[in-house]
C-alpha cells in the first residue's frame, strides 16, 4: 500500500532558495564585460600547479568542455579555448553583500539565512502585500541582481526550505526555459522528490549514507519513502527519521527561528605550495597554524582540551597518511598547543614528502579564569598569558603579520602567503 503523509498539519510558508550561477566564473566574467552565460572562464586556485582545483566553471565551459568544480588542472583539455583565472576571494565578498542587500529590500534580516557565499534562503511569507505573489517576487529579485550586477540568479520555490531547496537543485538551476525559477509544493512530491536519483543528489544524504541506505534495500528516494520509518530509527536514529520525512518533502526549519551552533571544534588546514621534504620546515608550519588557532581561541574566551594533527604525503606516496589526536591540560597557551602538536608529529613522523597539514582542537569549553598548572607556577602561566594577550593585541591592531617568529621567515613558513588569502584562496587585493 502506497505511504503518503497528510500535510495539512505540516508549516506552509513561501521560500525561496536563491543562487547566483556559477558565481564565482559570472563575476570574473561580468569584470570583463562579458555575459556570465557566454563567457568561457574558469576560476582555478594555483593554476601553475598541474593539480590546481577549479572552484568555478562558467555554465558554457561546464557545458562544452566538462569542466566543473573540483576538476584538476590536468584534466582540463589542452586545446580548451577557456579563460582561466585565479581566485579573487575579496571581490566575490563584495558582490555577495550587494546581493543580500537587494535581497533585504524584501525580506526582514530574521527572514534571510545566508546559507554560503553564493546561496540564500527567504522567508517571504510577510511580503506579499508590498511585492505581489512568490513568484512575483522571485522575478522582481532576478530583474534587479542582474540590473544593478550583471549577474543570473536561480530560483527554487518551496513550502519550506528543504522543497525550496531541492526545487533549486533539480530544476530551476537547469531550466532556462522557465528563467530559471521552479516551484515544488506538498502536492508534488510524489511527481518530483521521489524522482531524484542517485540517492546521494538528495540535499542531506552523501556517498557513505547512500552505501548505509543501499545495504538494507533502499535504492532510491521513492524506497526511502516507503520504509518503515520505525526500521530507519532503529538503523539510523534520529537520522533515519528525518531522512524518512525529508524523504516526503517534510522540513519543520523557520527561518526566524535560526541559531549559531556550538563551536565543537576549531580546524586550520593547509595544502602546501609543494612537498615538504624536511621535518624542521613541516614543524614550522604546524606552529604557525598552532599560533592562528589559538588566537581564535582567546579572541572568544575559550580554551582547548584535546588538539589533533593530521598529515597528509605527497600524492606520489602510496600510503595516504596519519590523523592522531591527543588529550592535553585545557588551555588557551599557544605553547601549551604547540608543545602537544609536535609530540603528536615526532611521535608519528615518517621521512616522506608531506603536502597536507591539518591542525584541530577538541573539547572546546568557554573559559572561566586561569588554568593552575601541576608543571607550571602561576607567575609562570600570568606571564605567559600576558605575553598572549600582548602578542594578540598587536595583530589585532596591525595585522596578522606585524608580528612573527623568526621561524615563519625561513624557508618553510607559510604565515606570510596564508595572510593573503580569504576563504584559503587569493583575496586579489595582494600587495
Amino acid at each position: 500500500m502506497l505511504q503518503i503523509m497528510d500535510y495539512s498539519n505540516e508549516p506552509y510558508r513561501d521560500i525561496l532558495c536563491i543562487d547566483v550561477k556559477s558565481f564565482f566564473a559570472s563575476v570574473e566574467a561580468v569584470e570583463r564585460k562579458e555575459h556570465p552565460l557566454k563567457a568561457k572562464v574558469a576560476v582555478v586556485s594555483k593554476p601553475d600547479n598541474n593539480g590546481g582545483l577549479v572552484l568555478a566553471a562558467s555554465p558554457l565551459v561546464k557545458k562544452l568542455y566538462g569542466v566543473k568544480t573540483g576538476t584538476r588542472v590536468y584534466e582540463i583539455p589542452k586545446d580548451a579555448s577557456i579563460d582561466i583565472v585565479e581566485p579573487r576571494m575579496a571581490l566575490y565578498l563584495e558582490k555577495n553583500l550587494d546581493i543580500v542587500n537587494i535581497f533585504k529590500r524584501f525580506v526582514s534580516e530574521e527572514d534571510l539565512h545566508v546559507y554560503s557565499i553564493d546561496e540564500s534562503f527567504l522567508d517571504v511569507t510577510h511580503s506579499h502585500r508590498l511585492f505581489g505573489s512568490t513568484e512575483d517576487i522571485a522575478r522582481r529579485i532576478q530583474y534587479l541582481v542582474w540590473k544593478e550586477l550583471n549577474l543570473v540568479v536561480t530560483v527554487g520555490i518551496g513550502d519550506n526550505p528543504l522543497l525550496a531547496k531541492l526545487a533549486l537543485d533539480h530544476e530551476a538551476k537547469h531550466d532556462q526555459q522557465n528563467n530559471f525559477i521552479a516551484a515544488w509544493h506538498y502536492e508534488d512530491v510524489q511527481d518530483t522528490v521521489w524522482k531524484i536519483s542517485p540517492l546521494k543528489d538528495f540535499w542531506g544524504i552523501g556517498s557513505r549514507t547512500e552505501k548505509h541506505l543501499q545495504n538494507i534495500g533502499i535504492r532510491s528516494i521513492y524506497d526511502l519513502s516507503q520504509t518503515d520509518i520505525k526500521k530507519l530509527k532503529k538503523r539510523f536514529g534520529v537520522i533515519g527519521e528525518q531522512l524518512f520525512f525529508h524523504s516526503h518533502g517534510i522540513d519543520r526549519t523557520r527561518l526566524s527561528e535560526s541559531f549559531v551552533p556550538k563551536a565543537t571544534s576549531f580546524s586550520k588546514n593547509q595544502i602546501l605550495n609543494r612537498d615538504y621534504t624536511q621535518k624542521h620546515e613541516v614543524e614550522i608550519v604546524i606552529r604557525e597554524m598552532a599560533e592562528e588557532n589559538a588566537t581564535r581561541l582567546r579572541r572568544h574566551h575559550l580554551t582547548t582540551g584535546l588538539v589533533k594533527l593530521s598529515i597528509g604525503f605527497s600524492k606520489d606516496i602510496e600510503e595516504r597518511g596519519f590523523s592522531h589526536q591527543l588529550p592535553i591540560e585545557t588551555t588557551d597557551s599557544s605553547k601549551k598547543i604547540i608543545e602537544g602538536l609536535l609530540i603528536l608529529f615526532n611521535r608519528h613522523y615518517k621521512a616522506v614528502p608531506i603536502r597536507v597539514v591539518n591542525v584541530t582542537f577538541g573539547k572546546i569549553e568557554p573559559k572561566s579564569a586561569l588554568q593552575l598548572s601541576l608543571f607550571e607556577s602561576a607567575e609562570t602561566l600570568i606571564n605567559q598569558e600576558d605575553l598572549d594577550r600582548t602578542i594578540d593585541s598587536i595583530r589585532h591592531k596591525f595585522g596578522y603579520t606585524s608580528l612573527l617568529h623568526a621561524s615563519s621567515l625561513a624557508n618553510g613558513g607559510m604565515a606570510l602567503y596564508r595572510s593573503k588569502l580569504l576563504g584559503g584562496h587569493r583575496s586579489g587585493k595582494e600587495k
